[in-house]
């Protein structure tokens, strides 16, 4: 199934109860009183990030979310129950968006719940309106009306590293060498659709890495496949940037500039986020090509990890190098970007 990661929906939290008008009547009490109690509360809107979903696909196909009202108050003092909240469960990495102001509203990368709507007061009912000049009254106040908002939902995967390239680079052959993920490989462009997670479990450090579709120059502006995934870069703490070795040295020079233009129109402050640079299909070729090639490269002052999926060259000093990186880290990056910005009008290398 297709990962569902952006979702448009509304949500209205409760309206208030309304207030009681009434007077007391007993026996042997002819001139009772008010005792008209006041409505409840409406319930909140909330939202509450989970380890235990994975996609957004929940409210792909359900654009409403009405919490309830709180009850009416009545008489004997007796005042309205409020309504309960309306709990809504996303994924760990979802960014809430106001759909109508563009503003951020709660970037959820903790199981802490957000209120996103506030449930309307209860009115008042007219046992608080008597006064020593009027008391009777036949006054009560209506329960304030919930709020609703249009939210865009945007899930940006949690990963400690995000695989970055052109197509074909050889990302998804990593992800399955180094762990149990199984995404689709083929020798074509775009064999990649959607983002995999894989898990490494290296020297009792546990690495989860993403596999991000194939970009291509343009992709900030929407060109090709891999735009609808710049968004989860944000997310990784590391970004290995693959690249075929296989390729001539300007071509790979230009291939490496080409993935950082598009990064940084897409969101400058990704230019920042620590890069390794690792040198893919290094089994087509031999000793001698590659250490020259290596050579060639440091020459041009580029220096990365030379890797084979296939033959598993070179893949414990990389994995090394990401378990000792994992130790240090914490929390999760702040999402820089909430939305595309313009693109970059100069080009960044």
């Amino acid at each position: 199934m297709a990962l569902i990661d952006e979702a448009v929906i509304r949500v209205q939290s409760g309206a208030g109860g309304n207030g009681c008008i009434s007077f007391r009547r007993e026996k042997y009490v002819p001139h009772g009183g008010p005792n008209g109690g006041n409505g409840g509360r409406g319930g909140d809107v909330v939202i509450l990030g989970t380890r235990d979903k994975t996609s957004l696909l929940d409210f792909k196909f359900r654009p409403l979310y009405e919490a309830k009202r709180g009850e009416h108050g009545m008489g004997k003092d007796c005042y309205g129950r409020g309504g309960p909240d309306l709990v809504l469960s996303v994924p760990l990495g979802t960014l809430i968006i106001d759909e109508e102001t563009g503003e951020p509203v709660a970037d959820l990368t903790d199981e802490m719940p957000v209120t996103i709507a506030q449930g309307g007061k209860g009115g008042m009912g007219n046992m608080h309106f008597a006064t020593s000049t009027n008391r009777a009254p036949r006054i009560a106040t209506p329960g304030e009306a919930g709020q609703t908002r249009l939210l865009r939902l945007e899930l940006r995967l949690l990963a400690d590293v995000g695989l970055i390239g052109l197509p074909n680079a050889g990302k998804s052959s990593f992800l399955r060498a180094v762990s149990n993920a199984r995404p689709k490989v083929a020798d074509y462009p775009f064999t990649t659709l959607e983002p995999h997670l894989g898990v490494v479990d290296h020297k009792n450090h546990a690495i989860v890495i993403a596999d991000l579709p194939g970009l291509i120059e343009g992709a900030s502006e929407g060109q090709g496949l891999g735009h609808r995934f710049l968004k989860h870069v944000a997310r990784n703490r590391v970004l290995l940037h693959l690249v075929e070795v296989t390729a001539e040295t300007p071509e790979i020079l230009e291939r490496l500039a080409t993935i950082r233009r598009e990064l940084g129109a897409f969101d400058p402050l990704l230019l920042d986020r620590e890069e390794l640079l690792v040198f893919s299909k290094c089994d087509l070729l031999d000793d001698a090509a590659r250490a020259a090639k290596q050579a060639e490269l440091e020459e041009a002052g580029v220096r990365g990890y030379f890797i084979s999926s296939h033959t598993h060259l070179g893949l414990e000093p990389l994995l090394d190098a990401l378990a000792t990186r994992v130790a240090s880290w914490q929390t999760p990056p702040p999402v820089a970007a909430l939305d595309t910005p313009a693109p970059a009008e100069e080009a960044v290398s």
